[in-house]
């Protein structure tokens, strides 16, 4: 009697499939005696991806990555894959999936007057309890507020004037020295504004924002400030000469 040991090999094996075309996994039980070549057909018709553009990747049962599966004539069960292992379908050409381009889905679009007619939604509840900009007296006192702060900005600019030298105080900065060389209204922003050349490069730009030049100064010593952050007086320029001690 022979003392050996046979073993016996399931000529079949259970496999998770992944691919990049969609996020869906599928199982599928291929034989092991079939080729790589063999198998990249018949997941053609499982992925949709073209045998010749399809990379194979090989993972454990427990997701970990194993080795690529490149080699057309080696077998599949030359490769170590058990039941419950993992092969991702890598498509090199680049296709999206119509189940997962959201390009193509038909957007449904609600008309805003028949949107305002529903009584379950998020504005109908706004209106019911007076939430937000559907409280009349809470905008109306925001729109008193904006207006008065507006009206207070505007006229602490009427009383600054181009060349005055000025110390800027902006809210959670450091106090910066500067000169006055704009004041008015700009194109990139509503209300009134104060262009400054600081004494030293803490600025953002040269005087020129979104194309337009306001004044001109050395780039990185210019900025624009609100009215209120501004404050006029015998502010003597700084002398940053470093060749002096």
């Amino acid at each position: 009697m022979d003392g050996g040991m046979t073993v016996v090999t399931n000529p079949t094996v259970n496999v998770r499939l992944t691919n990049t075309i969609s996020s869906f996994e599928v199982a599928r039980r291929f034989n092991r005696g079939i080729s790589i070549a063999e198998l990249k057909g018949k997941l053609e018709m499982i992925v949709g991806a073209s045998p010749s553009c399809m990379d194979l990747e090989l993972f454990s049962v427990s997701d970990m990555f194993l080795q690529k599966m490149d080699d057309g004539e080696a077998l599949l069960g030359s490769y170590p894959v058990d039941d419950n292992c993992r092969i991702h379908v890598i498509d090199k050409s680049g296709q999206i999936s119509e189940f997962t381009d959201v390009s193509k889905v038909e957007k449904f679009e609600l008309p805003d007057d028949a949107y305002d007619k529903r009584t379950d939604s998020a504005r109908s509840f706004m209106k019911k309890h007076a939430v937000g900009q559907f409280n009349e007296e809470e905008m109306a006192k925001k729109k008193a507020e904006v207006a008065a702060r507006m009206a207070e900005q505007e006229a602490a600019a009427d009383a600054l004037s181009v060349g005055s030298r000025c110390k800027v105080q902006v809210p959670e900065q450091p106090m910066k020295l500067a000169t006055v060389m704009y004041v008015g209204t700009t194109d990139f922003k509503p209300g009134h504004w104060v262009g400054v050349k600081y004494d030293e490069p803490l600025g953002k730009h040269d005087g020129t924002v979104a194309g337009k030049r306001y004044f001109e100064c050395e780039n990185k010593y210019g900025g624009f400030v609100k009215p209120l952050s501004v404050t006029v007086g015998d502010f003597p320029e700084e002398n940053y000469d470093l060749d002096e001690m």
